[in-house]
């Protein structure tokens, strides 16, 4: 059944068969777990004086006369070419049925028959109408889609709803006798979970409300069962693991401490202290650093940097950035321009590779990490080619990991013999819920203090009326000696009159402040413009950096205090939260202003009231996560894992927090998954 084609299913045809392939439906199974994600209750006809505008309804009345309207071509609009109508008749009254583009109907339903239609009511000019509903001739109810409670899918263009419930009912006639129930007996036994047969069929066409819930929780469960099996996988397998053990000796410690010029917080020190337990082990450490925007991070990692440095072996820092690139290399540089013997070499022995430097460049230092010769190479994207071979690699660190992904992680620090030390870091805080769900397999450091002195920006959130008010006041501020950012959520202008662009309003923006000389910042920019315009803004020779939200990530200017967000309603909640940061790197005040539109939706009008009133990235991420979803919130986060498809980690945490228990105890007594009873676990996670 598992890999059962989907074009071995009657009446899936090669152009249905390519439709179903984009929204990653190949097989039979892939199907079975295409969940509705709604349901309409059809069970209980309504007569047609009964039906109310806007309520959807199920009639079943007979065919009292049809019609069809074809245009000619030069009539037609883009969209519509024909219209059948229909006239319902019941004992209680008339009701019209239209479609657009299915002139074919005409040959499908005829005046004496009877019919059973389901939709909306709309009142039009002609009277009430139920516009394109789902119909079917009521000698030939058949189908468990009608007279039932029915599922809706996400239908795309080329598929409709019956006809994917009339393909989703012969899989499961076909195939459900061939299902092998991915959970041991043993679970579902003990908590009272339906089968996987039964639980195709409720979940698909459910007999009541209260069996589609059972075989939805057993689907969320199940989901979140195999996330957890393989997060205890991978860990299990971390720990048979072996990794070079790095030390290093207090005095090296010290003199790093000393040069930094200030006190680490007690979260940059206790999250120093676990990740030099960690690599001091003889297997890889895995652990995920966390912590907002200018909490210390980079500070925490560099002592395992030096670690590793001291140990005599090599360490990989990667980036998603080049500017974020360069701004570590210059931090290692300056950290580690020590006396200490330990380190005397450092600077000649640290480089950077990234996709602009020129063949000749990269070749050079291709050959230098492969002798072994350099010891600490920052970079981007271009330091998982296959070209970058170490000699020795003993540590890798990876930024902002929410934007490389497991699999690049993986890629990173699985090509040596003995396993590196792995830390990955993101100043995007995960809630708890997705953490266990994602990264479970990682231990995990916060660092939420801030380092002294650090004062939190103040959030005012304004309406465009205000946009005067807006310009007069970062006028003031860059009298008295900041810098600015003003952010765009697009570069070009758009059809949409509210949202506005970044090159349109660049113009207006030059003009009002032009003695402050604003430069243009974003993502189509050469990487020579980009550093070019970054190095002017830090520089001073240019004040106000008109940008998009590539600003998000690596640009690191203390004198930049206030930040102006246009159209923040296009941003989502944890986005605002990281570029907020991008100006809380001094002692000075801070200001991050919101310019909305003046009609907002329920939903952007709540997340600007969230933003504007915490500070607490946590908080702000589970309400993140709540309006839009763990797909939305992290996109290709979870490549690499398995695909949620119907569970939510925050809305079903109870469901998690039991199905990681379980999870637990099944590797932790059988680690191979070589038992009977987990074979069916393994033929899951094969198929």
């Amino acid at each position: 059944m598992h890999k059962t084609p989907i074009r071995y299913l009657k009446g899936v045809g090669p152009r249905r068969e390519a439709v179903f392939n984009k929204i990653g439906i190949f097989t039979v199974k892939d199907l079975l777990y295409y969940f509705p994600f709604r349901y309409q209750d059809r069970r209980f006809l309504k007569k047609i004086s009964t039906l109310r505008i806007g309520e959807f309804a199920v009639v079943r009345a007979k065919v009292k006369t049809t019609n069809i309207k074809k245009f000619p071509y030069f009539l037609r609009s883009k969209k519509i070419k024909s219209i059948f109508e229909a006239i319902l008749e019941d004992e209680t009254g008339f009701l019209e049925c239209v479609w657009f583009n299915q002139a074919y109907l005409a040959e499908a339903i005829k005046p004496g028959e009877e019919l059973t239609v389901y939709g909306k009511l709309y009142f039009s000019k002609k009277g009430t109408q139920f516009i394109s509903p789902e119909y079917e001739i009521s000698g030939n109810l058949d189908s468990p889609a009608e007279a039932k409670i029915t599922g809706v899918y996400h239908a795309p263009e080329g598929l409709n709803q019956k006809f994917i419930r009339k393909i989703v009912s012969a899989a499961i006639k076909q195939y459900i006798s061939k299902c092998i129930d991915p959970l041991p007996f043993y679970i579902r036994q003990e908590k009272n979970i339906m089968n996987i047969a039964k639980s195709f069929e409720e979940i698909h066409f459910p007999s009541s409300w209260l069996k589609a819930a059972a075989a939805r929780e057993r689907f969320i469960f199940e989901e979140l069962f195999f996330s957890q099996i393989s997060v205890f996988l991978r860990k299990a397998r971390r720990i048979f693991q072996k990794s070079v053990s790095l030390k290093i000796e207090q005095d090296d410690f010290k003199a790093i401490d000393d040069n930094l010029g200030f006190d680490l917080t007690a979260g940059q020190a206790k999250a120093v202290s676990q990740i030099l337990s960690d690599i001091a082990k003889p297997y890889p450490m895995h652990r995920l650093l966390q912590g907002d925007v200018g909490c210390g991070k980079t500070i925490a990692a560099a002592f395992s940097i030096g670690a590793c440095y001291a140990s005599g072996l090599q360490a990989a820092f990667m980036v998603p950035t080049e500017i974020l690139a360069y701004q570590h290399f210059e931090t290692l540089r300056r950290i580690f321009k020590l006396k200490a013997m330990a380190f005397r070499d450092f600077e000649s022995s640290i480089k950077i590779i990234t996709s602009s430097l020129s063949r000749k460049e990269k070749d050079v230092i291709y050959e230098d990490l492969s002798r072994g010769t350099l010891k600490v190479i920052v970079g981007t994207h271009a330091l998982i080619q296959e070209k970058v071979k170490f000699k020795n690699l003993g540590l890798v660190v990876i930024d902002e990991q929410h934007r490389f992904g497991v699999a690049q992680r993986a890629l990173l620090s699985n090509r040596e013999a003995l396993s590196p030390h792995c830390l990955v870091m993101s100043a995007t805080p995960i809630p708890r819920s997705l953490a266990l769900s994602l990264y479970g397999d990682l231990d995990l450091s916060v660092i939420k203090d801030m380092p002294q002195g650090r004062k939190p920006p103040v959030t005012m959130w304004v309406k465009e009326d205000k946009r005067q008010w807006v310009y007069d006041f970062l006028e003031k501020e860059l009298k008295s000696g900041h810098q600015a950012y003003i952010v765009y959520p697009v570069i070009d202008d758009s059809p949409d009159e509210e949202l506005k662009s970044l090159k349109v309003m660049f113009e207006k923006i030059t003009k009002r402040f032009s003695e402050f000389k604003p430069r243009m910042f974003h993502g189509r920019m050469k990487n020579e413009e980009k550093l070019t315009t970054i190095k002017e803004f830090r520089e001073k020779k240019s004040r106000i950096l008109v940008s998009t939200t590539v600003i998000e990530v690596g640009v690191d200017i203390k004198e930049a205090t206030v930040m102006v967000i246009e159209s923040p309603e296009r941003f989502g909640l944890a986005q605002l939260h990281q570029l907020r940061g991008r100006i809380q790197r001094s002692e000075e005040q801070a200001y991050f202003v919101l310019i909305s539109s003046k009609e907002l939706s329920e939903n952007a009008s709540e997340r600007l009231r969230v933003i504007s009133q915490t500070h607490d990235g946590f908080v702000i991420a589970e309400e993140d996560l709540k309006s839009r979803g763990p797909g939305d919130f992290f996109g290709n986060l979870q490549h690499g894992l398995p695909d949620l498809r119907i569970a939510n980690p925050l809305r079903d945490m109870d469901l998690l927090n039991r199905a990681r228990s379980l999870a637990y105890k099944v590797i932790k007594s059988d680690p191979g998954l070589n038992k009977k009873e987990h074979s069916c676990i393994n033929e899951h996670l094969n198929n």
